[in-house]
């Protein structure tokens, strides 16, 4: 947070932010990679894993407090919350570009989401996990991991210098699923439009709470049939059904879910949880304090006020008897202890208003760094051609999502 935002003007209306999260993820990443520091290493990698769970809740929370204080502004732009929901078929614009890079059914896997671990579970129960189309998808999956938040960072900040479209649809089209790269694309969108980040931090929180509701549906429904197709189509015009398939991005091994735990809910867990909570707390108020002036105490009391949402939340995932998971309990919780009107909303809002998204988000990308260093060898396998067909899924799905929800923001007088 000491650095601050740094400015790169590419031209007078091009502008891209580096942020404090970047700087974050970065070094996190570094001291892992670092041989000469010998106190990261796979040990701690695998700590920051199963903190990053913890971690996601809070930032989800605070989204879902934000949501929650902007109830009737959701309200009035639902249809556009929806409807963008079908931008995530955008990832599929990647699929004639990965049959020319030579991939094969490789590319069903890849170009038919943004490959976070719900789609990861479809493909591998769809397909089996030897198959190409399960190749595919853990190449996107680990691509998505390294380089995904820091990608979905500067293409935010660029797209809203450049594109005339709406920064509440920006907003909508950073809920691709994937809550770090939501919130990563969501702090570029607030530095730009300081003045509506509560609606922007509504609408992203909502948006992504409804592709984690929703997007497991679309791709199985729409997504990945739509993809069958699109490969029956090209196939036997671009590439060759002859070309032997590139091994060398193949993973061996199921990535572990890292944001579901399925262990029961013990004493244990709950003290290593507060413990866990209680620091990233004090580290968020502190950072709060230097990049943002505002109070020590009020930050730290409204990060402990999303602490207890993320507990509930985390608790409650595991006491239920169906099979709900945390950040749907965590966002309805947060959602309606803000409502107004709902006696606990001034004090939560009053609180939790003093954290800036930022801020939780440097902190962090910063154990998200350390984690990803255990894929850096997987990443390394998968080349560059792996690479550029996951910067187009991710540029598809949010150029996609953002396009449409402007259209209907327009369209029903919204903006």
């Amino acid at each position: 947070m000491s650095i601050g935002v740094i400015e790169i003007k590419l031209t007078e209306t091009i502008q891209i932010f580096l942020l404090p999260l970047l700087y974050a993820l970065v070094m996190g990443l570094a001291l892992y990679l670092a041989k000469p520091i010998k106190f990261v290493g796979s040990k701690q990698s695998k700590v920051a894993e199963g903190a990053m769970v913890l971690f996601i809740g809070v930032l989800i929370a605070k989204l879902a407090i934000s949501s929650g204080q902007s109830l009737h502004n959701i309200y009035n732009v639902g249809p556009a919350l929806i409807l963008q929901q079908f931008g995530d078929l955008g990832t599929l614009i990647a699929l004639p570009i990965a049959l020319l890079l030579g991939f094969r059914r490789e590319v069903i896997g890849m170009t038919s989401s943004i490959c976070r671990e719900p789609n990861l579970g479809i493909i591998i129960d769809k397909y089996g996990f030897k198959s190409p189309e399960t190749r595919g998808v853990l190449a996107i999956f680990v691509i998505g991991s390294i380089i995904g938040t820091a990608f979905i960072s500067f293409l935010s900040s660029i797209c809203a210098s450049v594109l005339p479209i709406h920064p509440y649809a920006f907003a909508m089209a950073s809920g691709i699923g994937s809550a770090s790269m939501n919130a990563a694309s969501l702090a570029s969108i607030s530095h730009l439009f300081p003045a509506m980040a509560t609606d922007l931090e509504a609408f992203a929180g909502c948006s992504n709470l409804l592709s984690f509701c929703f997007g497991i549906y679309m791709c199985m429904f729409i997504s990945i049939p739509l993809a069958e197709k699109l490969y029956g189509f090209l196939s036997p015009h671009i590439g060759s059904d002859d070309k032997p398939v590139d091994e060398n991005y193949d993973i061996e091994g199921v990535k572990d879910d890292k944001y579901v735990a399925s262990e029961d809910l013990s004493e244990g867990k709950l003290l290593r949880w507060s413990t866990l909570l209680v620091i990233f707390s004090f580290i968020v108020a502190v950072g709060n304090f230097i990049g943002y002036h505002s109070p020590i105490i009020d930050g730290f009391i409204g990060m402990i006020i999303i602490s207890l949402i993320t507990i509930a939340g985390m608790s409650l995932e595991r006491i239920v008897p169906w099979n709900i998971q945390s950040i749907i309990f965590i966002s309805l919780i947060g959602i309606v202890l803000a409502i107004p009107g709902v006696p606990t909303s001034g004090f939560i809002s009053h609180y939790v208003s003093q954290v800036n998204l930022a801020t939780i988000c440097t902190a962090f990308l910063a154990y998200v760094g350390i984690a990803i260093g255990n894929d850096w060898g997987e990443f390394k396998k998968i080349g560059l051609k792996g690479v550029i067909i996951a910067l187009f899924v991710i540029t598809g799905t949010y150029l996609g999502s953002a396009i449409i929800a402007h259209i209907t923001l327009f369209a029903t007088g919204m903006i």
